[in-house]
């Protein structure tokens, strides 16, 4: 069997454009730990729209992941751990707020930040949590007359 090096060049560029596809994708999505990082929790009740892999943001900044969701059958809230990028440090009376990207847009963990002069340590819990607001149930309340008359 004979091979045209016309062929295998073809090959060796497709080989090579799939390998850089796959570490675009992979580091887009947040996959490599190219940097050192440390986890936090939260306790929400509401988690709507946010799953593993969802990005924690700190003004509009991307600064970790959601790395873990559990049910607490306790409290019945989601028990949520998420990692942070080595270095940025958290003032210890921040908030964690779910938000929205947007009408069509996905949620997002937003930290708030406080102004105390004590940062989280590694493993700590962040108690000041706002759970996701449901668009579609305030669309509801709103075409039904939900509102209280006074």
């Amino acid at each position: 069997m004979s091979h045209n090096p016309t062929e295998v060049l073809a090959g060796g560029v497709v080989l090579a454009a799939a390998i850089a596809f796959a570490v675009y994708a992979g580091q887009a999505a947040g996959l490599s730990r190219a940097g050192a990082t440390y986890d936090l929790s939260a306790s929400f009740r509401s988690l709507e729209g946010v799953s593993v892999g969802t990005d924690v943001r700190l003004a509009g900044v991307k600064i970790g992941t959601v790395t873990g969701v559990d049910l607490n059958p306790e409290t019945f809230r989601a028990d949520t751990r998420f990692s942070v990028k080595q270095g940025i440090e958290i003032p210890d009376d921040s908030a964690v707020v779910i938000s929205s990207e947007g009408l069509l847009g996905g949620n997002f963990v937003e930290i708030m930040p406080g102004g105390s002069a004590f940062a989280f340590e590694p493993g700590d819990e962040i108690e000041d949590t706002q759970g996701a607001v449901s668009l579609i149930s305030l669309l509801v309340k709103f075409v039904a007359g939900g509102g209280e008359d006074s």
